[in-house]
């Protein structure tokens, strides 16, 4: 592939009518000059300049060259500018994934708003409950909602908010039922369960603010399943209490749907984490979207 350097040296030769004009603007010395538009000839296999003491131009051939060269050069440049410009504006596509109910429950309403404040950038949001290779699947940013530390990888983390859980039930069912006035009460109401690899059927109850002992309340579940939606569904339903993130149930909280259950007690700790490949060279938009994510996080998952 001939040396693109050449393109321009070419162009500079014939804008500045001669090697020794040109190499002045350049500081190139005019024997390089000469030699390179010379090597450039013979991998065309063409000579592209008359050149003698008394008359400098180009031959048919050069006229075309130039031509072509100079539309190079022009769709060269504005390649660098776009790309500077990338680098001090946001701008282009950012790709984040994210598990389902973080996603709907957290990340819609965030990325709606990013994307009215950066009205030049677009997202790809995809929501999935696997673990996603995101070097793999090319993802620019991951957000994981974990109860246990993540695993040590190449990965970049950065923490967005912490998303406890609390006990929750639907207002009809509490109408009926009564709510529990303390954690050995919770042993006279069914529960809905959120099922994890690992984990048994346990509530671990814990005081918000007075230091005690963990309580272990142990459940046969009436319900017990991996879906977050179908959980919060079946609370609102009147089917017991359940245990979710904050987040999660925070519309529902919002339209009286779902009332929180013994509000002094966590049912557990959780910490929402973006996941980055790498964390220098990061293009303004994927920058601005993960400072987008940290500023907003933490109100998601207040109720």
């Amino acid at each position: 592939m001939l040396d693109l350097n050449d393109f321009f040296y070419f162009v500079q030769v014939v804008d500045r009518g001669g090697f020794t004009a040109a190499g002045r603007t350049l500081r190139v010395p005019k024997s390089t000059l000469s030699h390179r538009i010379q090597q450039l000839e013979g991998e065309l296999g063409v000579r592209l300049l008359n050149r003698t003491s008394r008359r400098f131009g180009m031959t048919d051939a050069g006229q075309d060259f130039y031509r072509h060269a100079v539309a190079m050069l022009r769709e060269a440049e504005l390649a660098e500018t776009t790309i500077r410009h990338r680098l001090t504006e946001p701008t282009g596509t950012v790709r984040c994934t994210a598990g389902s109910a973080t996603m709907q429950f957290a990340m819609s309403d965030i990325i709606a708003d990013f994307l009215v404040q950066y009205p030049k950038v677009n997202v790809v949001a995809h929501a999935s409950d696997r673990t996603v290779d995101i070097v793999g699947e090319n993802y620019d940013v991951a957000v994981r909602a974990h109860s246990e530390p993540l695993p040590d990888s190449t990965l970049v983390q950065r923490t967005l908010a912490p998303a406890p859980w609390f006990l929750f039930a639907g207002k009809e069912y509490l109408r009926e039922h009564g709510a529990p006035r303390g954690p050995q009460d919770l042993q006279n109401h069914p529960s809905l369960f959120m099922m994890r690899t690992g984990v048994e059927p346990v509530w671990r109850l814990r005081h918000v603010r007075q230091k005690r002992d963990e309580i272990v309340m142990p459940l046969t579940p009436r319900l017990l399943g991996d879906d977050m939606v179908g959980l919060q569904n079946a609370a609102i339903k009147g089917l017991g209490i359940v245990a979710l993130p904050g987040y999660v149930c925070r519309a529902a909280v919002r339209s009286g749907e779902l009332q929180r259950v013994l509000p002094d007690w966590l049912a557990g700790d959780s910490t929402l984490t973006a996941l980055i490949p790498y964390r220098q060279g990061l293009l303004p938009s994927v920058r601005a979207f993960l400072d987008h994510l940290s500023a907003e996080f933490p109100k998601t998952v207040l109720l």
